[in-house]
C-alpha cells in the first residue's frame, strides 16, 4: 500500500474500525466494538445516530440499504428497506402535474427501519434497545451545527420554511443556525425510545405506527394503517464479479449497484496502472465507461420482481468486452441518456468491520435534503421524498406501480481478496456515487493506494446528456473536475473532447468513507473532508 501525504492522518488499528458521514456515529459505532458488540451491532447505533446527527441525510423517516459479510462463512447479506409507494396513489395521479419534489406527496412508506433492525435480529448480539441509546442522546440533548449543516440548511431553508414543525426543528428565525448552536428533537428522542422497546414492529405496527398516522393525516400524507402494516425488508444476497483477483460485490437491484460493476468490467480491459494514476488516459476510460454503463442502467434498472433485469447478460465478460470494444481512446463520446425525474443527491453512508472480520456497508438516505421538508409533530420524525424518484411513462423499467420499489441510487459496494473483507467504502451522491465509487475502486486495486489519499484525491463527475447535474456546477454533458487534477490531464481531457467544469479542491462531489484490510491485519481508515467525514479505529 502506498503511503502518500493527505490533509488527514491514516488512522490505524487492529480490533475494529468505523467510517461514518459524522464524527458522533462513528464514536457511537466504535463505543460498541469496544463493549464487545459485532460490526452489525455497531452498524445499528451508526445509522440510528446518522439519522439524528445528519437529520438532512436520513433518519427514522427514510430508506436504506445494509450489506452485511457474515466471516464465519464468507456469504454477503442484504437487508432492502427501500419504502414502497402508498397503495393510494398511481401515476395518474402526477400525469397532469408531474411529481411534486416535495411535501406530503413526495412521500413514500419509509423502509430504513424494516432492514436495520431485521439486520441486527439476524446477525447481532447485544440488546437492540442498547444500541438506540446513543441516537437517543443525540435527539434528547442535541448535536452541534457543522459548517456542513449550515451549506445544506440555507440551501434547502426555503422548503423547510412551509412547514412549522420542520422550521422550529431545524432552522432559526426562518434560516439556517449558526455554527456551534445545538438543535434538539425531543419528539424524535420520545419515538427512539419507542423503538428502542419494541422494535420495528412498533414503527409499523404498533404505538409508532399509531402515532405516524396521525402525523400522515394532519400533513395530508397518503400513507395509511395498511401501507404501514404491509411494509417488510426485503432479504437478498448480494451480487459480485471478479476484478484484477479480487471479488466486487454489491447489493442487487432495485439498487443500481450493478451499474458499478458494469464498469469495472469494462475499465478492467484497459491497463489503468500503466497509464497512470490521475492521467488523461486512465480517467477517459473510467468516464466513458461509466457513460456505457450508465446507458445500461437507464434501460434495465428496477424492480426484479416487476421487470426483468437481465443482470446474467449486463454482467457477462463478453458484454463488458463489446463495450469496451466501443471506447474510443482519442475522443469522448456522445451518449445521451433519456430525461430523468430529479433525484436525490444527499445520502449518509457508513463502513464498519470487527475484529473477526464481519462487517457491514451501509446507505441511507431521505433522497433530497431534508426529504419533503415535512415533519410529523407527534413523532419528530422527517419524512422522505422518494416519490420523485419514479418515472410516470407506464412503460418505462422504473414505472410507478403498486407494490413496486422504485429505482435506487444507493449502493454500497464491499471488496473481497481470498473470502474474506479486503475493502469497505462507499458514499452519497445520487449519481455520482457509483463513478465516485468507481474511482474510489479503482485507487485502492489499481494503484495501491491508502484509503485516507483514494478519499481525498482530486475527482470527477461526468454529467450525460439527458442527465440531471447532481452536482450544481455540472451541466448538461460536462465533466465536472476539482482543480488540483494535473495541468497535464486536464489537457489532455480536453484534448480528447471531455467539456470540463473546473470546480475548487475538495470541492467535487460526494463524501467517501472507506476502511482497507491490510496484509498483516491492521484496519486503515479513510475519511472525506468535503462534508463531515470521520474514521476511528482502535
Amino acid at each position: 500500500m502506498k503511503l502518500l501525504r493527505s490533509h488527514r492522518p491514516l488512522l490505524l488499528g487492529r480490533r475494529g474500525a468505523v467510517a461514518s458521514n459524522h464524527p458522533v456515529a462513528t464514536q457511537a459505532g466504535l463505543d460498541v466494538l469496544r463493549s464487545g458488540g459485532n460490526a452489525v451491532d455497531a452498524a445499528a447505533a451508526i445509522a440510528l445516530t446518522l439519522g439524528v446527527v445528519e437529520p438532512h441525510m436520513s433518519g427514522l423517516g427514510g430508506d436504506g440499504f445494509y450489506h452485511v459479510h457474515d466471516a464465519a462463512t464468507g456469504r454477503g447479506f442484504i437487508y432492502n428497506g427501500s419504502g414502497l409507494p402508498p397503495e393510494a396513489v398511481s401515476a395518474l395521479d402526477f400525469r397532469a402535474t408531474g411529481m411534486p419534489l416535495c411535501g406530503p406527496a413526495s412521500v413514500s412508506v419509509p423502509g430504513a427501519v424494516g432492514a436495520l433492525h431485521r439486520m441486527q435480529a439476524r446477525h447481532g448480539r447485544q440488546a437492540w434497545a442498547a444500541l438506540c441509546s446513543p441516537a437517543i442522546d443525540a435527539a434528547r440533548h442535541g448535536f452541534g451545527v457543522t459548517h456542513a449543516y449550515r451549506r445544506f440548511a440555507t440551501n434547502n431553508a426555503s422548503k423547510m420554511q412551509r412547514d412549522p414543525v420542520t422550521a422550529s426543528l431545524f432552522l432559526r428565525n426562518g434560516a439556517a443556525p449558526d455554527g456551534g448552536d445545538f438543535l434538539v428533537q425531543l419528539r424524535l428522542a420520545d419515538t427512539l425510545e419507542a423503538l428502542a422497546q419494541g422494535g420495528a414492529e412498533s414503527f409499523y405496527r404498533g404505538e409508532i405506527a399509531r402515532r405516524l398516522l396521525t402525523d400522515f393525516e394532519q400533513a395530508g400524507v397518503a400513507i395509511g394503517a395498511g401501507d404501514l402494516a404491509r411494509s417488510e425488508p426485503e432479504e437478498q444476497s448480494s451480487i459480485e464479479v471478479p476484478y484484477r483477483g479480487f471479488t466486487v460485490r454489491q447489493i442487487p437491484p432495485n439498487s443500481m449497484g450493478f451499474t458499478l460493476l458494469q464498469a469495472l468490467l469494462i475499465v478492467e480491459q484497459f491497463d489503468l496502472r500503466s497509464a497512470g494514476f490521475l492521467s488523461a488516459e486512465a480517467i477517459h476510460w473510467m468516464v466513458e465507461a461509466k457513460k456505457l454503463a450508465f446507458v445500461d442502467r437507464e434501460r434495465f434498472a428496477s424492480d426484479p420482481q416487476h421487470a426483468d433485469v437481465p443482470l446474467d447478460d449486463l454482467l457477462s465478460p463478453d458484454h463488458a468486452r463489446a463495450l469496451a470494444a466501443r471506447i474510443d481512446g482519442r475522443r469522448a463520446a456522445y451518449l445521451p441518456l433519456a430525461p430523468v425525474p430529479r433525484r436525490g443527491d444527499n445520502t449518509s453512508y457508513f463502513c464498519v468491520i470487527d475484529g473477526e472480520g464481519n462487517a457491514v456497508s451501509g446507505i441511507q438516505s431521505l433522497n433530497n435534503a431534508f426529504g419533503a421538508g415535512v415533519t410529523g409533530a407527534a413523532t419528530g420524525v422527517l419524512l422522505n421524498n422518494r416519490m420523485t424518484c419514479w418515472h410516470l411513462d407506464d412503460v418505462h423499467a422504473n414505472a410507478l406501480k403498486p407494490g413496486k420499489r422504485v429505482r435506487h441510487t444507493m449502493n454500497a459496494p464491499m471488496v473481497l481478496r481470498d473470502g474474506q473483507v479486503w475493502a469497505l467504502f462507499g458514499t452519497p451522491g445520487a449519481d455520482d456515487q457509483v463513478q465516485v465509487n468507481l474511482q474510489m475502486a479503482t485507487a485502492l486495486i489499481d494503484f495501491d493506494l491508502d484509503p485516507q489519499h483514494a478519499a481525498e484525491a482530486p475527482r470527477w463527475s461526468s454529467n450525460q446528456p439527458g442527465q440531471e447535474a447532481n452536482w450544481p456546477h455540472g451541466g448538461d454533458g460536462c465533466l465536472t473536475v476539482e482543480a488540483d487534477l494535473p495541468q497535464t490531464t486536464l489537457d489532455g481531457l480536453r484534448a480528447r473532447g471531455h467539456v470540463l467544469q473546473q470546480v475548487p479542491q475538495l470541492d467535487g462531489p460526494c463524501s467517501v468513507a472507506c476502511i482497507r484490510v491490510l496484509d498483516n491485519g491492521a484496519l486503515a481508515v479513510g475519511s472525506d473532508p468535503r462534508r463531515d467525514g470521520w474514521g476511528a479505529a482502535f
